[in-house]
């Protein structure tokens, strides 16, 4: 018998002992359980090191007391005792260091906007976390063969969601794609956190030119902050600047004079 390898990962350590002890009771499941992000991510890490991989994690909507909300991925590598790994961001994790795990979310309520996230960063299902057993194992098995599981009262919020946030990213692209190849590199230099000297330092311009630039930016963006740039940036999908050098020293003569 081919057994489903299941962790549950609930900083309620009832639940998360509970929810473990009643699928455990299944033939063809196998449970864990990790009362937090980190302890999900080390679990996961040595799994995979002994070629046991897990086949799913059920997240906690709520793990580690706060709500979910679009933050980076956290690589396996990252987690350690102390640290904190929001649901999400465990979920956006897993997807990019295990693509092959499946996540489902596991919420005290239905919430449209976290669904969608949910969805957005790689989980396959949101889930009641009161629902049944059967319900519970039927998601389970779905998601294995590749399905998505949402209650039916979600379906019609969680479309509007990923609409509204698809034409936010298309407009996003757009206004990006409006800049110039050397006030795309200064955004994402704006992306990377770097401030006015920062920038000049990397691209080998004098920081009146970066300021030029950066006031460009903000002005073809129809943004009045880096914090509001860089937010559009990101929904346009542009990544951060690289740390190493972009250009030789003989650019910095030419475009700090004339740039």
């Amino acid at each position: 018998m081919v057994r489903i390898r299941v962790l549950v990962v609930d900083d309620h350590r009832i639940f998360a002992e509970s929810l473990a002890a009643a699928l455990a009771a299944e033939p063809d499941v196998e449970v864990a359980a990790a009362g937090s992000g980190p302890a999900a991510l080390r679990c996961l890490e040595r799994a995979a090191a002994e070629d046991r991989r897990y086949d799913v994690v059920l997240v906690d909507a709520d793990l580690g007391g706060g709500v979910p909300g679009g933050r980076a991925a956290v690589p396996v590598r990252d987690g350690d005792a102390d640290g904190v790994v929001d649901g999400l961001s465990l979920v956006a994790g897993v997807r990019g260091a295990q693509p092959g795990v499946r996540t489902v979310v596991l919420a005290e309520k239905d919430d449209p906007h976290r669904a969608a996230l949910a969805l957005q960063a790689g989980a396959c299902g949101w889930v009641a976390k009161d629902c049944s057993l059967s319900r519970l194992l039927t998601v389970i098995r779905g998601v294995l063969r590749d399905e998505t599981h949402l209650p039916p009262a979600l379906l019609t919020g969680v479309l509007r969601e990923l609409t509204a946030a698809r034409r936010h990213r298309s407009e996003s692209e757009r206004l990006v794609e409006s800049l110039t190849p050397r006030e795309r590199e200064v955004l994402r230099c704006m992306v990377a956190g770097l401030g006015r000297k920062a920038v000049a330092e990397r691209l080998y311009l004098s920081p009146h030119t970066v300021r030029t630039h950066m006031q460009n930016v903000l002005g073809k963006l129809g943004v009045h902050s880096t914090l509001a740039a860089v937010a559009l940036a990101r929904r346009a999908g542009v990544g951060p600047a690289e740390t190493a050098p972009a250009a030789p020293l003989g650019v910095r003569l030419t475009e700090g004079s004339s740039a």
